[in-house]
């Protein structure tokens, strides 16, 4: 009877469930069967894995906090309208200089443009030029002297030598500031209506700056189309930059008007949409519909000026794609560890 009862229940196979096994080591390696060659090939990888990883954190996160002239656009709208969008957007905006350091010093003055170019919370800076009676260029935004110096003449009508001493010599010249500056630039031409002059003086900015290898460092923009296609026509490897100050779409949010203006900025085929902050309430539609390989640049009349990055595409001129990709990477996971930026103004009163 017994020997039956061992007949019709064998005894169990090692290795199935349900029945306790020990297994046995091999002899020579010391390893487990069936387990030596995936786990030497875990054991080799891992650390490799580990240090990779390591080594990428260790890059992205260098200096351990973002560059003092990145903010985020929910930062750039408290500051400009004082309001906390909801839910946040999150997107990086990289600020510059508007006409140099200009709440510190007079604007577009050789200590403004200086200040900024050192300053680490700028990474690029904005002047504005225009052409003198003696065909000088000048870094001066207005048509007139009036607002900065009191005066009723206008720049075209005055020699540089007339300029310099109306102002203490503070109005510079294009070529001085273009040797002091060594950050990325925004020229911005100031159209005088009239188009010939203002290509001619398109033509002199860009045979400088080729001259001086700085071709890539380069953005010019205006508020004038014609000029800003001609540009384009002329120079394809310029980047540009179309203003506008309020449009239609500024406070009526419907898609067709911002779709309009979308058209419009297309057809002079610039790089970079320069829109005054006032626009920022259009932002849903503004970044819903804005075109991919295009940028958006605000700017307001202090000495801010926020270029957002949504897309990829969304880089500074002549900043490479693995360049902007470093950077949008350390931003994101810098971002996720810190609060709100401590050194940003005080937002603005709200309407």
């Amino acid at each position: 009877m017994e020997q039956q009862i061992r007949t019709q229940h064998p005894a169990p196979r090692p290795g199935l469930p349900g029945h306790a096994f020990m297994p046995v080591r091999n002899q020579r390696t010391g390893s487990l069967p069936g387990r030596s060659s995936r786990a030497g090939n875990l054991s080799s990888v891992t650390p490799l894995l580990l240090l990779v990883a390591a080594i990428a954190a260790a890059v992205i996160t260098a200096g351990c906090a973002l560059p003092p002239h990145t903010i985020t656009l929910d930062e750039v709208i408290d500051r400009e309208l004082g309001q906390n969008p909801s839910p946040a957007y999150g997107y990086r905006c990289t600020v510059g200089a508007h006409r140099g350091a200009s709440t510190a010093f007079r604007e577009n003055t050789l200590a403004a443009l200086q200040a900024a170019d050192r300053d680490r919370k700028y990474a690029f800076v904005e002047f504005d030029v225009q052409y003198t009676k003696d065909r000088r260029i000048v870094v001066y935004h207005d048509l007139r002297l009036l607002r900065l110096f009191g005066s009723f003449r206008s720049v075209g009508d005055s020699t540089y030598a007339e300029l310099a001493e109306m102002t203490g010599g503070e109005i510079a010249t294009y070529e001085d500031v273009m040797d002091m500056l060594t950050k990325k630039i925004n020229i911005e031409i100031k159209s005088q209506g009239d188009f010939n002059e203002d290509a001619r003086l398109a033509d002199a900015i860009i045979d400088d700056i080729r001259q001086r290898k700085r071709d890539r460092d380069v953005l010019i923009s205006s508020i004038s189309a014609d000029l800003v296609r001609y540009i384009n026509d002329t120079y394809p490897g310029i980047a540009t930059g179309q203003v506008y100050w309020l449009t239609s779409s500024t406070y009526l949010h419907f898609d067709r008007l911002t779709e309009g203006l979308f058209e419009e900025f297309g057809a002079t085929r610039a790089d970079y949409l320069m829109l005054h902050v006032a626009n920022l309430r259009n932002i849903e539609d503004l970044l819903k519909l804005k075109p991919r390989g295009k940028a958006i640049i605000f700017w307001d009349f202090d000495d801010k000026m926020y270029l957002v990055h949504k897309d990829a595409s969304d880089r500074l001129w002549g900043e490479s794609g693995l360049k902007a990709l470093f950077r949008s990477l350390r931003s994101s996971f810098l971002s996720s560890f810190q609060g709100p930026r401590a050194d940003l103004p005080p937002p603005a009163e709200k309407d």
